[in-house]
């Protein structure tokens, strides 16, 4: 049995039910194998929620990274926002882990947002220090963004007469980036 299979199982499921609602027995039987065939490749429940939480990480700082590294300076947190949305639309599966987390999932298992979430936001304000007001509080402002986002992403937006208007509309998700530049916008005057 391959890590990688292992690992994508894992991942799906966790971000399906959450790290407390996902068992090992789960893991092996959507892999068609045994639970020692899984402990065997990626050890038992909490270290694979930890090496599924890792790589979550290690794929949002490459993305960031990359964001960053082509920031235009006069709209650098548009572009930063404009990239961490795109990755959360592709990546669905990490804003669920997240989401599961943030709903008193896994409490057992703590530091994880000082270890994965905190070192993405250092790295944003990092790099955006000097673009940034001195009276703002630039963690608070990336926090925006992010409530904004997963908020959209998580429940969509109410349309002007009716019904949402979610993430899996295209114009949906162009008028909600025009919204967020706006706002960043306003943020910084």
């Amino acid at each position: 049995m391959e890590r990688s299979a292992v690992m994508s199982v894992a991942t799906r499921l966790f971000a399906e039910l959450g790290y407390d609602s996902t068992s090992l027995q789960l893991i092996a039987d959507a892999l068609g194998t045994g639970v020692q065939d899984v402990r065997a490749v990626g050890g038992d429940k909490r270290e694979l929620y930890l090496a599924v939480t890792r790589h979550a990480f290690e794929e949002q700082r490459a993305m960031l990274q990359g964001a960053l590294a082509g920031c235009p300076p006069e709209a650098c947190l548009h572009h930063v926002a404009d990239a961490y949305l795109d990755f959360q639309i592709d990546h669905p599966h990490i804003r669920a882990l997240w989401m599961h987390r943030w709903v008193m999932d896994a409490v057992d298992i703590s530091g994880l947002e000082d270890e994965y979430i905190r070192p993405l936001l250092r790295l944003v304000a990092r790099n955006l220090g000097d673009r940034i007001p001195p009276d703002m509080d630039v963690h608070y402002l990336l926090s925006t963004m992010l409530w904004c986002i997963h908020g959209f992403l998580g429940s969509g937006v109410l349309a002007p007469e009716r019904g949402l208007r979610r993430a899996d509309d295209p114009t949906a998700v162009r008028d909600f980036r025009k919204h967020m530049h706006v706002l960043i916008d306003r943020m910084l005057d």
